[in-house]
């Protein structure tokens, strides 16, 4: 039991990662590099864990075999706000149909449940922490779990991945450093900033 970290090799994610990076990226264009990679990297996130099922369904011109997602498992999506909520925006467009949950962590969630947090960058990992444990506290394992995040360092990874088994998390790049006021270093500047948000 191990932490999962996938960093996909798309050239669109490279390329909103970059928007991100810049320095001079309008707020507008900010914005949208989030929720474009809340898109691919969600995508992505589901590809080996939506539930789905193969069916025979009648065709025009014959019966075929086809894939279903399955229904009866409900996802719930939890953004982290405020910043959260624009890779939110973009993987909504991929997923199925979903319960919100914004900021935290909901009252009750189905035994069988799959659960995505969609969190804007992780830097030494304590506050994201805090939210798994309190899913592991209603039953929410590492299995049921897909953490999407645009940015992490590798201190906050290593924190999460010693306390939560079986955790995968799909980013688009992986920085080495944090600096003395916890900025991932070289980083994406403070995303509730950069958007005009209020935390």
């Amino acid at each position: 039991m191990s932490l999962r970290v996938v960093v996909p090799p798309h050239p669109l994610i490279g390329h909103w990662l970059t928007m991100l990076r810049h320095r001079e990226t309008p707020t507008a264009l900010y914005a949208t590099a989030l929720q474009e990679l809340g898109r691919w990297l969600t995508y992505e996130a589901l590809r080996d864990w939506l539930p789905h099922r193969r069916e025979m369904v009648p065709g025009l011109h014959g019966d075929t075999e086809g894939t279903l997602v399955e229904a009866s498992v409900p996802l719930i999506a939890i953004p982290v706000l405020p910043a959260g909520l624009e890779l939110w925006q973009g993987g909504r467009s991929v997923l199925p149909d979903s319960s919100l949950c914004l900021g935290s962590c909901p009252q009750e969630i189905e035994a069988n449940a799959g659960v995505i947090l969609f969190v804007d960058q992780i830097s030494d990992g304590e506050a994201t922490l805090k939210l798994l444990q309190e899913l592991q506290s209603k039953g929410v394992d590492g299995r049921r779990l897909r953490l999407i995040t645009a940015l992490c360092a590798s201190p906050g990874l290593k924190l999460l991945g010693e306390a939560i088994p079986d955790l995968t998390l799909h980013t688009a790049c992986i920085d080495e450093g944090v600096g003395e006021q916890g900025e991932i270093r070289p980083g994406i500047g403070d995303p509730v900033r950069r958007l005009n948000l209020r935390s």
